[in-house]
């Protein structure tokens, strides 16, 4: 199946890129994705936004599935459906 994601604020500047589309097995999680992409982008998206068993992303930063956030859902353990959109993106904080 098909997914596409992409990327706003710090994450799009970290790694480069606005978008991608990831081929992944049927049945496939969130955190499954969230793998590939730190296999993809290495050990600054790791350190930064997403490591290999994490339960979560790491604080500032949140993740949407179809414009609903990620915990909302069933977090890293969401199952992901052909065409689904996801974005990654830094939360903005000021005061």
């Amino acid at each position: 199946m098909k997914v596409k994601v992409q990327y706003l604020g710090f994450i799009k500047n970290l790694i480069k890129r606005s978008e991608d589309e990831f081929e992944l097995e049927e049945d496939a999680s969130l955190s499954e994705l969230l793998n590939q992409i730190a296999g993809i982008y290495g050990k600054a998206f790791k350190k930064e936004v997403y490591e290999h068993g994490l339960k979560d992303v790491k604080m500032g930063f949140v993740v949407t599935v179809n414009g609903i956030l990620m915990g909302q859902l069933q977090g890293v353990d969401t199952q992901l459906n052909n065409g689904d959109n996801i974005i990654l993106m830094s939360l903005m904080s000021g005061g």
